[in-house]
């Protein structure tokens, strides 16, 4: 990078500007079924949410007041429908760059006659930053995002202090942010930036991790998991001011 660049970056950044510089996710366009570009085009209308919309007004958004969840990076949507099928109390948006599991998770949507949820398809940073207002969420959840497993990437690593630190604004006071991977090292990295973040207060009885909430689904690759002894850590760390 140029030091005129640099420069320009810097001011940015001390102006308030939301500057994205490392991604924490490779864009996969992958082939959508079907199915998938069939339930797009139906569902997109009434359950899709775009970026360029800027700041939602949520109760707008869902007509009604209910607390909202939101979930970064639902993969095929498969738990995520599970959830708003079993909480119709609840509101859900989810964020996912992957277009395939937009697709499949919009298919089961529809036939499930789901109409607490919306979906973005964009990078999660960049709609909490622009489309999330300040005190307006009660549970953000991020469950087995992409590990980085390899140590010249753990800086792609999602869970960092500066996301924390914009996400918790979005957080309602009492409001939680659940986390869950199955990688062990991933999972002692997000204690040790929740540790260190301010304002937050861990959930766990032992101040590590909790067991796996009722609220969470068990997905069939956690189940096979399980049955190969792998792990799975949970995290639930609540806004406390």
């Amino acid at each position: 990078m140029s030091d005129s660049s640099n420069d320009n970056l810097e001011q940015a950044m001390q102006e308030g500007k939301y500057i994205r510089t490392i991604r924490s996710f490779v864009k996969r366009e992958g082939r959508l079924t079907k199915g998938q570009a069939a339930a797009i085009e139906k569902c997109w209308p009434t359950m899709g949410l775009e970026h360029q919309q800027g700041m939602l007004d949520l109760a707008q958004v869902f007509g009604n007041d209910n607390d909202v969840v939101l979930e970064i990076g639902f993969g095929m949507g498969k738990s995520l429908v599970e959830m708003a099928k079993s909480a119709p109390h609840l509101n859900f948006i989810g964020i996912e760059v992957h277009r395939p599991g937009v697709g499949a998770c919009l298919m089961d949507a529809d036939e499930a006659g789901i109409t607490n949820l919306r979906i973005f398809e964009h990078d999660a940073v960049e709609v909490f930053a622009d489309c999330i207002a300040e005190g307006s969420i009660t549970t953000v959840q991020l469950f087995f995002p992409d590990p980085w497993h390899k140590k010249r990437h753990h800086k792609r690593r999602i869970v960092q202090p500066a996301f924390v630190e914009s996400l918790r604004s979005k957080l309602k006071i009492g409001g939680v942010f659940h986390m869950a991977t199955d990688w062990e090292n991933y999972a002692e990295h997000m204690l040790e930036v929740m540790q260190a973040a301010e304002h937050f207060k861990n959930q766990s009885e032992t101040n590590d991790y909790v067991p796996r909430p009722d609220l969470r689904p068990l997905t069939k690759f956690e189940q096979r998991g399980h049955r190969l002894g792998h792990g799975v850590w949970d995290l639930m760390f609540e806004r406390i001011s």
